[in-house]
This record gives C-alpha cells, structure tokens and sequence, in this order.
C-alpha cells in the first residue's frame, strides 16, 4: 500500500567541491552503509530503512563523526516559512522572557529575541533597522513582575506606545524580520520564503538591507515573487538572483542560457 513511497538509493559524503571515488569518506548504498578509516573502508551497516536517512540512523561520533557531524550542521538551518500576523499570532502574545538568540519559526518569542539582540547581539543595528523603517519609532522590551516580555512600540506622533496586539500586520511583520535576520547565532543557512508578504512597500528597502547584511555572515536563500525586492536585494555584491518560470505545470529557469545549475563542475555519483 505504500509502493509509491520514496526510497533513499544513495548518499554521499566527500572532500572538495566535486565528487570522486578518492574523496568518498563515507558511503551509502541501498541499505549498505560504509565509511572510510584509517584502515580503508568499514562496513557499518546492511540493514539501513530505504525510506530513512543514514543522518537519522547511524549517529556515533566515534566510528562515523563525518556523518554526525554534517547532521549536526543541516540541523542548524533555519527555514522562515510564513509568520503569522493576525489577532491570534503568538508573536502578539506576552511570553516569558529568557535569552533567545534563535528566533522561533512562528515568532512566539520576538521580544526576548529583540532583547538578546540587544544584549548579545548588534543591538544598534536593530535599532537603526527600526528608524530606517520607521522614522521617529523605537522599540522597548519591558518585563513584567510575572516575567513575561512586552513590546512597546514608540511611534513618532502618538501619545502613548503600541502593544504588540495594536501593531499592524505589517510592522509586525518586519520586526519579526529584523530579529530573525540579526540573530546573534547565524545558522549556516537561513531560508527566506516570500517575506515581503504584508509589508508596505517603503519597507522592502530597509528589509533588503537587513538581508544583505545578514548575508555577510550566513548563506541566506529569498524566495520572493517581488520585483520591487529583488531590485532592491541586487543592488548588493552578495545577491545572485535565479529567475524561474512555468509552463504546462513544469518549472523551469526562465533563461536557460545562463543556466548556472547545468555549468557547475559539481558531478552527482554515477548511480543517483
């Protein structure tokens, strides 16, 4: 019943940016795991689950660190899907407060993210991003007898600062964006999917230059269907911009002349 499942036929790990037998230190085939030692190869394992990665089933820092190792380092990446912003998002919720140098996924924990920025982190960036973005405002991180963490937004012009839960989707969208971006622990890889979704857009500049920054520390990937952005992300040296199109439901690179995925040396294994 389940034929139509996936099956792992082979992983790889090797030295260098191209693939060769010679610079194979661990090996897996089909249900076969092996690694390569000091005494040449060693066969861990013959009975791996086709539908498992050898990162979920051979952790043993002592016979195959590589393995944990890179796992280790894959679980580091950080993927920014979609944060919500309505009535009921966490990110407009009271949380107590502890260092939060890794913003959640669902920004739950933005205050003491923007708090351990401060704290540990390029607190002065953060508050330059917000003045970029909004003339006069700034952001204050108060603590309540009961330890939880609230936002105040001063905005130039009112008389009294916003709570989280009066913000607009919009500015609470791009503080979430700065906390995730300015992280005192860049993974080494943060994914961006379409952040300038609710954004107004004299944002998207200031957004841009967060990522560009951001990119200097970290690998940083921004899927994006926002010219405006992109304009805005390639006036940077760091940003590569890949266009894409779709036809007939194929997806495609939209000029397959250039087409940087076909003339890299990378070479996948023989038998993938």
């Amino acid at each position: 019943i389940f034929s139509l499942d996936p099956e792992i036929k082979r992983e790889a790990i090797w030295t260098g940016d191209q693939f060769h037998g010679a610079k194979l230190v661990a090996d897996r085939n089909g249900a076969v795991l092996k690694v390569r030692g000091d005494a040449g190869w060693q066969m861990l394992r013959d009975d791996l689950d086709p539908c498992e990665s050898m990162y979920d089933q051979m952790i043993d820092p002592m016979i195959a660190p590589e393995i944990l190792m890179l796992r280790e380092s894959i679980r580091r990446w950080r993927f920014y899907d979609q944060f919500r912003s309505d009535a009921n998002a966490l990110a407009r919720q009271p949380m107590i407060g502890t260092r939060t140098p890794v913003l959640h996924d669902d920004g739950r924990d933005l205050p003491a993210a923007i708090q351990t920025i401060r704290e540990c982190g390029d607190g002065l960036r953060f508050d330059q991003s917000i003045a970029q973005a909004f003339p006069g405002a700034e952001v204050e991180i108060e603590p309540q007898p009961s330890h939880h963490f609230v936002l105040r937004f001063h905005q130039h012009g009112l008389l009294r600062p916003l709570s989280a839960t009066e913000l607009s989707d919009g500015t609470l969208r791009y503080l979430l964006w700065a906390a995730a971006l300015l992280t005192p622990d860049p993974p080494p890889l943060m994914v961006l999917n379409e952040p300038e979704n609710s954004l107004h857009p004299i944002l998207l500049a200031p957004l841009a230059a967060l990522i560009a920054d951001c990119a200097t520390r970290t690998q940083i990937w921004v899927v994006t269907h926002s010219e405006a952005l992109i304009e805005e992300l390639a006036k940077t040296d760091q940003c590569h911009a890949i266009k894409l199109k779709k036809e007939c439901g194929q997806t495609d690179l939209a000029d397959l002349s250039t087409n940087v995925l076909e003339h890299t040396s990378w070479r996948w294994p023989d038998n993938v």
